[in-house]
């Protein structure tokens, strides 16, 4: 217990080099509503058509209560969402253009946080005889992968120019958009031992969008499981020193989200330590950190790490590894 306490406090103080550490009290503003919400994390865009990019973020997981979004396109504010949602279609646009869109939280007294860093989308090249909608997405398949994610997979539609993007569908509600060129998505954030039924649609740059995609009917896993499908892969834990002083090195690859994760929480011990949470750029393939952990010689730690997804939920630990400071 005392030095998995020590290294809690030495890792916060390190991580504000690179990144920021976890909201954990009142920000400012009113007491009433818990401060101000922080900025949006994880902010994507990407164009759903020649007319329209589909904006998403991460879910808010603490913190303040979030009652909207608000999602600006330059300096203009262009949609609002309920808290509830974390992504939305801005329509409306011009092709072949270059768009930079951000999102900024409003607390439960209409005050709103800062904004997120700013993301940017080109609309495709727009076709006025283009009329013909993309082939209806074949061999729609999926599985569960645990009590709270599916992954869908299909094949590819084919369009007479090419395909923007795919719809993902659940029930009669859409609630996800990827791009052209991927045939499978993880839908994370559902209930366990749950029925759902999802459908695919492809839609091209004109707006022209297929017929669905035949059903895929699936139930998620019952009660609580270990979460691989959302688990960091190929986790290390290695120790150097320098100087005296000992530095546990750290490696994964993210596990596949429709998103970007940039908060990971890390166990020693069994016990958790701290959250690590990205200040710039999100590594897309292997991530690494290193971190100071004490002077002592012969000191094994346990580790394992786990992500925070787009949704807010936490995904499922890593494998857990054994690092020793050699003397």
């Amino acid at each position: 217990m005392r030095r998995v306490a020590r290294y809690v406090t030495s890792v916060c103080g390190a991580l504000l080099l690179t990144a920021s550490c976890t909201w954990t009290g009142d920000s400012g503003g009113s007491g009433k509503d818990g401060g101000l919400p922080p900025a949006p994390a994880g902010v994507m865009a990407a164009a759903g058509s020649a007319t329209s990019v589909h904006v998403m973020w991460n879910r808010a997981p603490e913190g303040p209560p979030v009652a909207a979004y608000e999602v600006y396109r330059g300096s203009a504010k262009v949609r609002e969402v309920p808290g509830s949602e974390h992504m939305v279609d801005v329509v409306g646009l011009a092709p072949s253009t270059t768009y930079v869109f951000a999102v900024r939280a409003r607390n439960t007294a209409g005050q709103s946080g800062p904004r997120s860093a700013g993301v940017s989308a080109t609309t495709p090249a727009a076709s006025a005889t283009d009329t013909s909608a993309p082939t209806r997405p074949g061999r729609t398949r999926g599985e569960a992968t645990g009590s709270r994610s599916v992954r869908l997979t299909w094949d590819a539609s084919a369009d007479d120019r090419d395909v923007a993007s795919y719809d993902i569908h659940q029930g009669a509600a859409r609630i996800h958009t990827v791009a052209g060129d991927l045939t499978t998505t993880l839908v994370t954030g559902l209930r366990p031992g749950t029925r759902y039924t999802f459908t695919v649609r492809a839609r091209d740059a004109a707006d022209n969008v297929s017929p669905a995609s035949a059903p895929v009917r699936l139930t998620t896993r019952p009660g609580t499981d270990p979460g691989r499908a959302t688990a960091p892969t190929g986790f290390r834990a290695a120790t150097h020193r320098t100087d005296g002083a000992y530095y546990l090195d750290l490696s994964w690859i993210p596990p596949h989200a429709d998103g970007v994760i940039t908060e990971y929480e890390i166990q020693l011990d069994g016990r958790t330590a701290t959250s690590l949470v990205w200040g710039g750029p999100v590594p897309r393939g292997r991530a690494s950190y290193s971190f100071y952990v004490g002077r002592e010689a012969g000191t094994a730690y346990r580790v394992r790490i786990r992500a925070r997804l787009p949704d807010g939920t936490w995904g499922g630990f890593s494998a857990e590894r054994t690092a020793v400071t050699a003397p």
